[in-house]
């Protein structure tokens, strides 16, 4: 097997060593990172979002990190074009791409393709957020699960947008989004990929998160927020997801503690990662698991387990 010829995924929880696993790797291989998490492509968000430390960025080029304003939206289609050029000018370089993030929807999005759905109308759309905000997301989400069971368990019930987008789908096609799915035709083949995912035990990872938390107000995140909060940012755009600005907003506003603020986080980043369990299993059944415990001796004979991989 030439690894030259392969394209590197990594996955794995929130707060799992995805980025020291990705870097160890590219040292090994000749490799160079691109992110696939959704809330790291943003500029003015470091601290929360965990971004690759610059000590890790300085030895190995990072890609895809930082490159759009939190004033802006970023979808997954645009994800997939920037990631599918920065391959293959990684390739050109006769670097190893290795593809890093914990967000599902970039991975299916580069394995399987991106759906393709008609157009919807305007109106559709206009109709349904009238409708979200009268009835609440809690009511709204449990009709989405009636027109689209397939929905259930998919997509989080307290994202707004995607349960907006994946209603208004149904009754526009009357598909549901998830056989759109199945129509979709990727631009690399399966062989090309070479899939893992970081195995943490639960018990620790949660550990784990509340030490990041601690961490992330002791770098300065409310510093961070604060300079969030002067930019008057949209409410419905992406970047007000990002776990921590909400909870420090809160305490800047006096309306909690800060001890409130980093338990909220902590809990909020633990159903996070609880998510991403949920997705994975569902999506990433032929994923190659890596036990934390493990990634030293993975790395250490990556070539040789990559082989054993591939046979």
């Amino acid at each position: 097997m030439d690894i030259r010829s392969k394209i590197i995924l990594i996955a794995g929880p929130t707060s799992s060593g995805k980025s020291e696993f990705a870097y160890r790797i590219a040292k090994k291989i000749n490799g160079e990172i691109v992110n696939a998490d959704s809330m790291q492509v943003y500029k003015e968000i470091k601290i929360l979002n965990a971004r690759p430390s610059t000590k890790l960025v300085s030895k190995i080029k990072h890609h895809l990190y930082g490159i759009i304003s939190v004033k802006k939206n970023f979808s997954t289609g645009t994800w997939l074009k920037l990631a599918i050029k920065k391959i293959e000018e990684l390739r050109k370089k006769n670097k190893i791409p290795i593809i890093v993030g914990g967000t599902g929807l970039y991975f299916r999005a580069l394995t399987n393709g991106l759906v393709k759905i008609p157009k919807i109308s305007k109106k559709v759309r206009h109709k349904l957020i009238k409708e979200q905000k009268r009835i609440g997301q809690e009511k709204f989400y449990k009709k989405l699960i009636k027109v689209d069971p397939a929905i259930k368990n998919k997509i989080n019930k307290n994202d707004v947008q995607r349960s907006i987008r994946a209603y208004e789908i149904k009754l526009a096609t009357g598909k549901s989004l998830f056989d759109w799915f199945t129509k979709t035709k990727p631009r690399y083949s399966n062989y090309e990929f070479i899939k893992l995912i970081i195995d943490f035990p639960r018990s620790e990872l949660i550990k784990k998160i509340e030490s990041r938390t601690e961490q992330m107000i002791k770098s300065g995140g409310v510093k961070e927020v604060k300079k969030f909060k002067n930019l008057n940012i949209n409410p419905s755009l992406s970047s007000n997801k990002i776990i921590g600005i909400k909870e420090i907003s809160e305490f800047l506003d006096k309306k909690t503690d800060l001890t409130y603020a980093k338990q909220k986080i902590s809990i909020k980043t633990r159903q996070y990662a609880k998510r991403q369990a949920t997705w994975s299993r569902s999506y990433m059944a032929d994923w190659t698991k890596i036990p934390n415990d493990e990634i030293k001796i993975f790395v250490k004979n990556f070539k040789q387990a990559i082989l054993k991989l591939d046979q």
